[in-house]
């Protein structure tokens, strides 16, 4: 087997484990193969093969990733499209993955997070709560033209409950 072919393996094998711990994107790949000091065609090559046979799929990945970070972290639009830069998907299967949510689905969304963290706060005094609410929505990537919206909405539910 010369080297050349016990690259190929090699990338082969690093693919296949890197995959079946958890799903990535091309680019996240083609960065794990160079720092395993596979050479940059070798890696093209076993990508593009894995991509042919459905093991590696850009599109598939942004739309999983979309769908577990709005309903597993409650992240906003903003954050995860921030999140699918930073692994490497294409601006085109970011766009696509991202445009079924609508400016509405963002604003229920901080809503649901408000009324649930709101229950958690109910001891403190209505400033407290506000600001801590505020700077929660905020980190989850939430802009203020929704994260105030959702506070009040929150305010109203709990207030109707009790």
């Amino acid at each position: 087997m010369s080297d050349s072919e016990k690259l190929a393996q090699r990338a082969r094998n690093v693919l296949l484990h890197q995959l079946s711990r958890s799903a990535k994107s091309s680019a996240q790949l083609r960065t794990i193969l160079e720092k395993r000091e596979i050479p940059a065609e070798i890696a093209e090559e076993a990508i593009e093969r894995f991509t042919e046979v459905g093991l590696i799929d850009d599109q598939a990945f942004a739309e999983m990733l979309v769908s577990s970070r709005r309903n597993i972290k409650g992240l906003s639009k903003s954050a995860i499209k921030r999140e699918l830069n930073e692994k490497g998907v294409a601006q085109g299967f970011v766009e696509q993955a991202l445009s079924a949510i609508t400016a509405e689905d963002e604003l229920n969304a901080a809503q649901q997070l408000a009324v649930k963290r709101y229950r958690q706060m109910l001891n403190l005094t209505k400033e407290v709560r506000e600001r801590r609410l505020a700077g929660y929505l905020q980190r989850k990537g939430y802009s203020s033209g929704v994260v105030f919206p959702a506070i009040r909405f929150a305010e109203v539910q709990i207030s109707q409950e009790q």
